[in-house]
């Protein structure tokens, strides 16, 4: 078992800081694990994570990898879960840079909006309605500081081509290059990987929290794309050590090839279930198509970072249309068809 905040050692400069799963009945936020890492005189910090605790451990990681004069803090992406903690930058009493996803900043602004979004595609499925179980969920991590004084998107800076070993990527890099930032945009809308050079530590963040993506904004090929290359890389030597924001886990070259097409598997798999589940149909009931899904995700032995109902209802609505179904309107739980293939319009 892992404690939160608890410190895994990569090396002398570079920490991985263990968060926590979400618990619903126990009222238990999940907080993303981060990175702390030493750059010469450069502290780096990849996600914040959230709760008082989490933020003590943070420091005591910051001074772990010390000493440091400067602070840059990347966030992957715009979840409550990464970001709670941001204003850190602002406490570590040296000039701090902070960098967060241009297409994140919406849902950090208003991450009840965002939530809200999300649940009503399940409405009929959903404990309650969208606005109130976006309520309740983000009353788990409260407080939330999503910015600093000095946040500023990475879409202001110039892109970058980035090759690490056989993988191109663009993205940006900082501190001459020893920290790249590589933009992946699958989990959310401005998703992006962190590459530690000296470490050797790719961060995959969560784009490898399931096979398939829960949130509204989530892109099902560019997960599997990123997890694709990131996969290659390890192969190629052009990477080390892979970490992520929630399996608890360092990971060297053979498992972390073999943890990426695992998911990849489970996402070829998943799609192959739900193509059972529907046949033929040219229309479908969502909450039909979601209980025969969650089985499928039972069986297979697949739930993402945090399964639970909920998740594993949008991830079905995800896979919906991953098949080509649409809503025939906008009332809770009606049915979804497929359109035709056939060009009906007149020659």
């Amino acid at each position: 078992m892992t404690a939160l905040g608890e410190l895994i050692e990569i090396d002398g400069r570079t920490v991985l800081v263990l968060g926590q799963e979400l618990d619903f009945e126990q009222d238990q936020p999940d907080v993303a694990n981060a990175l702390v890492h030493r750059v010469g005189d450069t502290l780096v910090i990849v996600d914040t994570g959230g709760t008082a605790a989490f933020r003590s451990a943070l420091r005591e990681a910051a001074d772990r990898v010390g000493p440091w004069a400067r602070a840059l803090v990347l966030t992957t992406h715009g979840h409550v879960d990464h970001v709670a903690n941001n204003d850190l930058a602002d406490e570590l009493g040296v000039p701090a840079e902070h960098y967060v996803p241009a297409r994140d900043l919406d849902q950090m602004r208003d991450p009840v909006a965002y939530w809200t979004r999300s649940f009503e595609r399940i409405a009929a499925m959903a404990p309650l309605p969208a606005p109130a179980l976006a309520a309740k969920v983000m009353s788990l991590f409260e407080p939330v500081s999503a910015f600093a004084a000095t946040t500023r998107t990475y879409e202001r800076l110039p892109p970058e081509r980035i090759r690490i070993g056989p993988v191109r990527f663009t993205g940006w890099a900082f501190v001459d290059g020893a920290v790249r930032v590589l933009r992946s945009e699958g989990h959310t809308a401005g998703h992006v990987i962190v590459h530690l050079r000296d470490s050797g530590v790719l961060h995959l963040s969560d784009e490898g929290n399931g096979a398939c993506g829960a949130m509204a904004d989530a892109d099902q090929l560019k997960i599997q794309t990123v997890l694709g290359a990131v996969a290659l890389l390890f192969e190629q030597g052009g990477a080390a050590l892979l970490t992520d924001g929630h399996t608890f886990a360092v990971r060297r070259p053979a498992e972390a090839v073999s943890h990426l097409d695992g998911l990849l598997e489970q996402a070829t798999a998943l799609q192959e279930a739900a193509l059972r589940l529907t046949g033929d149909s040219a229309r479908v009931r969502p909450g039909d198509f979601a209980t025969g899904y969650a089985d499928a995700l039972a069986r297979l032995g697949v739930g993402g970072a945090n399964p639970n109902p909920v998740f594993g209802a949008m991830m079905a609505v995800n896979q919906m249309r991953e098949l080509g179904f649409r809503p025939e309107s906008a009332e809770a739980g009606a049915p979804w068809s497929r359109p035709t293939a056939r060009n009906t319009a007149r020659a």
